[in-house]
């Protein structure tokens, strides 16, 4: 599953990330790392920024780049 079609409290474990580049490696500086917990904190009404938090860290991402990290949902949030 992209993390991009995640919904609110979902909890979703990486399990690669398809990014080149310095995009790929502030994500990888932040903890979006392949084992990592990635919970779906908030998405805004049109659906793009779509707010993550790993390692403690909160980020916003945008469809372009949330829709490149593949995962395994954990949890759906309920």
């Amino acid at each position: 599953m992209q993390l991009v079609h995640g919904e609110k409290g979902n909890l979703i474990k990486i399990t690669s990330l398809n990014l080149d580049g310095v995009m790929r490696r502030r994500l990888l500086d932040l903890g979006f790392v392949k084992g990592a917990m990635v919970e779906v904190v908030r998405k805004s009404p049109l659906g793009d920024p779509i707010a993550f938090r790993v390692s403690q860290t909160t980020i916003a991402l945008r469809k372009e780049e949330s829709s490149r990290i593949e995962g395994e949902l954990v949890s759906n949030g309920e």
